[in-house]
């Protein structure tokens, strides 16, 4: 029952957000998905509903290292920034999918800005 709840608030936190987010393909949305065991990216044209670049922790070449989830994180962000810079991308919209700015979430942000995207 508790799940549910947080699984709705979470869903109602993120609808709000994206009355105010959209993404175009000059300057996409960086959609972040988080679940317990795995972290998701996807830089996202709105206009024409296509997804341009993605990125996850279920890829081959990621590392927990000493960091655990949170690292590993950091190097979907690093990844999914490589990607967007090859694909012409350069400045983006973050759309933390209704989970708060902490942890996983901002150290995929912080990743991404180190990599070189601008958001």
């Amino acid at each position: 029952m508790e799940t549910t709840k947080k699984r709705v608030a979470r869903r109602q936190r993120h609808m709000r957000l994206r009355k105010r987010i959209s993404g175009t393909a000059t300057k996409p949305r960086l959609s972040v998905y988080r679940s317990n065991a795995h972290i998701y990216a996807q830089l996202i044209d709105d206009t024409d509903g296509h997804t341009l670049v993605a990125a996850s922790s279920l890829e081959d070449g990621l590392t927990k290292g000493d960091d655990g989830k949170t690292g590993v994180a950091r190097q979907v962000g690093a990844r999914l920034a490589e990607r967007a810079t090859q694909a012409g991308i350069t400045t983006c919209v973050f759309d933390r999918g209704g989970n708060r700015y902490a942890g996983r979430v901002a150290a995929l942000a912080e990743g991404a800005r180190e990599a070189g995207l601008d958001f």
